[in-house]
């Protein structure tokens, strides 16, 4: 008698396979930390954006107002002061301060510090036209930096400067956080850096943004 070997029919259930599971969670996983990561880089950003604004807004509001910080009460620019008289008269070493002390009080120079002040403030904490912001803030912190000069160790009258840092000062370290936000957009988390970007001034004027 012939015995037929038929072959083992399987009955379709099948053990779940865990290391498939795991190949299959990990891609998600990942994703999923690679995507909190970038917003919580997003966040940091931002928050350091407004932050950088309030120290442009608040130096306006102060020079402009005289609220008794950097600025004595009664000696604002709304009740005739200068804005720029004090800090560019004293500057006393480096190679413009000559060049400095002309221009301390100008009109010309009192109008364009403060509307400068005026501009980056608003772009930073609304978010918009940063690379502009980035322009002219690095700008003003490169005067600033120049009236300081902090690779003198000396001033005009051979006093001590009492300089901490030869090169890197606030001033510079001010110049790169701006450049660093408008290269990452910034604007674009915990402000109007999105919307401003889809106005079609700015979509054909990249500079705009």
């Amino acid at each position: 008698m012939a015995v037929h070997n038929t072959p083992h029919q399987g009955t379709g259930f099948h053990l779940p396979s865990l290391r498939r599971n795991r190949t299959a969670a990990a891609p998600e996983s990942d994703a999923a930390a690679l995507s909190d990561t970038h917003t919580a880089r997003a966040y940091v950003f931002g928050s350091v954006r407004i932050l950088m604004g309030f120290v442009f807004l608040w130096a306006f509001l102060d020079k402009t107002f005289g609220f008794g910080y950097a600025t004595p009460s009664g000696k604002g620019w709304i009740d005739g002061g200068s804005p720029t008289l004090g800090f560019l008269s004293s500057v006393n070493v480096g190679p413009m301060e000559s060049t400095f002390h002309s221009w301390a009080g100008d009109t010309w120079a009192d109008w364009l510090f403060m509307l400068g002040l005026l501009g980056i403030g608003i772009a930073l904490i609304s978010g918009v036209a940063l690379r502009l912001a980035a322009v002219a803030g690095t700008a003003m912190m490169a005067f600033m930096w120049i009236a300081e000069w902090p690779p003198a160790k000396h001033l005009s009258d051979g006093s001590a400067s009492m300089s901490t840092n030869p090169f890197a000062d606030y001033h510079l370290v001010y110049a790169a956080i701006l450049i660093a936000l408008a290269v990452v957009s910034a604007g674009n988390t915990l402000g109007l850096g999105r919307l401003w970007a889809k106005l079609p001034f700015v979509r054909t004027n990249g500079w705009l943004r």
